[in-house]
């Protein structure tokens, strides 16, 4: 099974960090988060390569530089088509999957990848997407009757009326074949394009990674922010 990373994206939300080095290179205890995450993929036996799509052009050189080159990691340049265009590009490396993990290089979790995919088998599905229904809050809240304060809550767990959508996913190679037939746009964004439509055809399914933690690593700032969380989740995925 190959799981592919997808490092590409302008970072616009790191700034200024990232008019230095890309998001994948954010340094987390002296390591680049992509680091992290390419050990945890590789740590489940049934992930057999790594596939990285960047702009290796430009700041993404970073990533292929810092991995140089290691066994099983195969690096492909970003299409600037979108995320969907990017698996179109890579679809010759793919072919013979009949299942392949996607994950979005700024997220950290320690999600367990073989119940996620036991699920995403079960429920024969075409994607299962990483969800969960709470989140620990960054601010504090206050329950109010009346307009008077009556008790604060200091950044609560909150439960979610939604499930949140995380960027790690198991994929079909249906999902391939849904993109081929959008392949004349310009760019192709697998959410919106793809995925859309097959939700509301039931074929996604959601896996709940529970009390497991996450986080956006968008830029140093949120990580340094969040660092017993980040620190928390790195423990987690065994490192």
């Amino acid at each position: 099974m190959k799981a592919v990373i997808l490092a590409g994206g302008k970072g616009t939300r790191g700034k200024p960090y990232t008019e230095y080095f890309p998001k994948a290179m954010t340094p987390i205890k002296g390591k680049p988060l992509i680091d992290y995450v390419v050990k945890y993929l590789k740590s489940f036996s049934f992930v057999d390569e790594v596939i990285i799509v960047s702009d290796f052009n430009e700041l993404g050189g970073q990533i292929k530089n810092y991995f140089g080159s290691q066994k099983n990691i195969t690096f492909v340049q970003d299409s600037q088509s979108g995320t969907g265009g990017d698996l179109l590009h890579i679809a010759g490396k793919l072919k013979n999957e009949s299942e392949f993990v996607l994950w979005f290089v700024d997220n950290l979790c320690a999600i367990d990848l073989k119940q996620m995919r036991e699920f995403f088998r079960e429920k024969k599905s075409s994607a299962c997407i990483a969800t969960r229904t709470k989140r620990k809050e960054e601010t504090g809240f206050a329950k109010v009757e009346n307009g008077i304060i009556k008790e604060f809550k200091e950044k609560p767990v909150m439960k979610l009326q939604l499930s949140e959508c995380l960027g790690i996913y198991i994929l079909g190679k249906d999902i391939i074949k849904q993109i081929k037939a959008k392949q004349k746009q310009k760019e192709i964004n697998l959410s919106y394009d793809i995925l859309q439509q097959l939700s509301k055809e039931g074929k996604i399914s959601a896996f709940d990674i529970g009390n497991n933690e996450w986080i956006d690593a968008e830029s140093p700032m949120i990580l340094e922010r969040n660092e017993k969380t980040v620190m928390k989740i790195i423990k987690q995925m065994g490192f």
